[in-house]
């Protein structure tokens, strides 16, 4: 039996917010929903619990996320202050 391939969205690449960039990877495995995968420059993965329906649905987690809690914070979880 042939492995699942994988099908990874074009909306996966670089994301940058200051001085740090990350590395957005939306994917999923045949008619499986979409997976949110954040990597950082460190190699630390951070995968969203939830799973989309669309791979646009993802990026706008993604994004949502970022604007409310900063890029840093959307993916250690941990608030950051903004000043």
């Amino acid at each position: 039996m042939a492995d699942p391939k994988l099908i990874t969205s074009p909306l996966s690449g670089p994301f940058t917010e200051g001085d740090v960039t990350v590395d957005v990877q939306i994917y999923r495995l045949g008619d499986t929903q979409w997976t949110l995968e954040v990597v950082d420059g460190e190699g630390t993965s951070t995968v969203w619990d939830d799973q989309f329906e669309t791979a646009a649905a993802a990026k706008a987690e993604f994004l949502r996320s970022v604007a409310e809690e900063g890029l840093v914070g959307a993916i250690s979880g941990e608030p950051v202050s903004k000043h």
